[in-house]
């Protein structure tokens, strides 16, 4: 062994130690409330396809349709060699589903977090980031060069006395853009953001809002377009960001917003400009997504989601406040230190059901979880077997 893989195998038995270890795990069969792994069956409480769509007839139709007239892949960026058909016809769904004049897609929710943030500010901006938001919106923050401040977690105090800062601290002689940066449902605690407040309080301080909608698109509101319509503010975010992966069921990220926005993101956002644009069967199998998602289907689907998550809840332990009329897909159990999550996960595998343990870096040290999501594909009957297996963990194992 050479110096150069010594160190790296220095490095990964570390990881082994400190129960940060990874690996991957091979898929043989489509994603789905039952996936085969290894030539068994598991029982899956891990997937983002939070309304059932990833396997759904209509996108593997969509799809297969858009090789069939396009190929199967891009060529180039978008801007080198033509902007295919469905890239246009994905943009504009998009748009008429958030009710924005724009939008953009782009090949992931990373690229497009990545491409967006360092368009729009410089050396001279600030951006303030909530503690828990994405890392691909962290890693934007610090890759563009602006002032990076980071707010307490929902806390819009703390979110305030930033804001004072920025705007009576500022040395430089001209005032700087300030863009705060959030989650609308937090996608390793599945809380929400406090978006009405937030909104009031950007709007008192002359600051943007970046809104990343990725586990409340498709979910959430009258037209299921996210938080922001919940909350009735979505005309006062001016970036909303999400993700084509999670309830529309297909891959991909995308912004939605005023056409100076897009048209700026076109020319400046190096993560569309600099890279081949996704393949056209990922965007057909989008629209079909979103137009599911608008219709009666995709009322029912998320209508059935929330049922299944109350359940989901009372099972783990958690309470579900029968008042609440729009829950959170995502429901974690805190475990704490590494390995024990590690052994959670483990145990539960052995008796049939699927999840990982989050770990550092996903969430801090310390703080390391089983994060069980539903979809609108899990039946009664796979809430009871989850609750069974749950009470058959072995004793050796700490309590979650």
């Amino acid at each position: 062994m050479n110096a150069f893989d010594q160190e790296l195998t220095a490095r990964l038995d570390q990881l082994r130690q400190d129960g940060l270890w990874r690996e991957l795990r091979r898929l043989d069969s489509p994603q789905g409330t039952r996936i085969c792994i290894g030539g068994q069956e598991y029982l899956n409480f891990s997937s983002n396809d939070y309304l059932g769509l990833a396997n759904h007839p209509a996108l593997r139709e969509a799809a297969a349709r858009a090789v069939q007239d396009f190929g199967a892949g891009a060529g180039a960026s978008r801007l080198i060699c033509g902007s295919l058909a469905p890239f246009h016809e994905l943009e504009e769904s998009l748009a008429a589903f958030k009710g924005t004049p724009a939008a953009l897609t782009f090949s992931t929710g990373y690229a497009t977090a990545l491409g967006t943030i360092t368009a729009l500010l410089g050396a001279d901006d600030i951006v303030i980031v909530d503690k828990l938001v994405h890392a691909c919106c962290v890693d934007a923050a610090r890759l563009c060069g602006a002032k990076l401040r980071v707010f307490r977690h929902n806390d819009l105090d703390d979110l305030e006395s930033i804001l004072v800062w920025a705007v009576t601290k500022a040395t430089t002689p001209q005032r700087p853009r300030v863009l705060i940066i959030t989650e609308s449902v937090f996608s390793m605690d599945g809380d929400f953001a406090p978006l009405r407040a937030l909104v009031e309080l950007k709007d008192r301080y002359g600051a943007w809002l970046m809104l990343d909608e990725a586990h409340a698109t498709g979910l959430l509101g009258e037209h299921r377009r996210g938080l922001a319509e919940l909350e009735s503010v979505a005309d006062r975010v001016e970036i909303q960001m999400g993700t084509l992966g999670k309830a529309f069921g297909a891959s991909g990220g995308y912004i939605a917003g005023s056409r100076a926005l897009v048209d700026l993101l076109i020319n400046r956002a190096r993560s569309f400009i600099f890279s081949t644009a996704p393949v056209p069967a990922a965007a057909a199998a989008a629209r079909a997504g979103i137009e599911l998602v608008q219709g009666k289907e995709g009322a029912e689907r998320a209508d059935k989601l929330q049922s299944i998550v109350r359940q989901l809840r009372q099972t783990l332990g958690t309470g579900a406040d029968a008042n609440t009329a729009s829950l959170s897909a995502i429901v974690p159990k805190l475990v704490g230190d590494e390995n024990d999550a590690l052994a959670h996960a483990t145990a539960l595998r052995e008796q049939g059901v699927f999840l990982p343990a989050i770990r550092y870096p996903t969430v801090a040290r310390g703080s390391a979880r089983l994060r069980f999501t539903a979809t609108a594909n899990h039946t009664e009957q796979d809430i009871t077997q989850l609750g069974v297996a749950l009470r058959n963990l072995p004793p050796t194992i700490p309590a979650a």
